[in-house]
């Protein structure tokens, strides 16, 4: 069992340096857990790829499909954002050093894999690598 950011999820859908290696982990494990904010946000990720013209609309649609598919097969298993989750995340800035930046969302992705007993999270976010260590969260190194 392995928990992912969007970071992670978002180069299982878009071909990029990690790509494979990431694919091969993850079809290794019994199951994928990430928060339910990572399913708008990689909605997100992919209209931006269409927004900078990286990708055509039929890409953002193909993409947007696959994901949608992996959903009904539950491939990825979502947790929800409680509002415990969110306090949980709000309060964590009280104890966070000044000298840490971490975005809302990345706060929330990493309280959600401490509050479900994770010890390691799998991420590519500069931000989330950054401070996940001093949170008690050791960093899943694929390549």
């Amino acid at each position: 069992m392995i928990f992912c950011d969007t970071s992670a999820l978002a180069k299982y859908y878009v071909g990029e340096t990690g790509s494979t290696a990431l694919r091969f982990r993850l079809e290794s494990e019994d199951a994928v857990i990430a928060s339910e904010l990572a399913r708008v946000e990689l909605m997100s990720v992919f209209h931006s790829r269409m927004r900078e013209r990286a990708w055509t609309r039929e890409q953002f649609q193909t993409a947007a499909n696959q994901l949608s598919r992996d959903d009904t097969a539950q491939y990825w298993t979502w947790v929800p954002v409680s509002g415990f989750m969110i306090g949980a995340a709000s309060q964590l800035y009280l104890s966070l050093p000044d000298t840490v930046f971490l975005r809302a969302s990345d706060c929330v992705h990493l309280v959600t894999a401490l509050h479900h007993g994770f010890e390691e999270l799998c991420t590519f976010d500069h931000h989330q690598l950054a401070a996940a260590p001093g949170l008690g969260l050791a960093v899943i190194k694929l390549f």
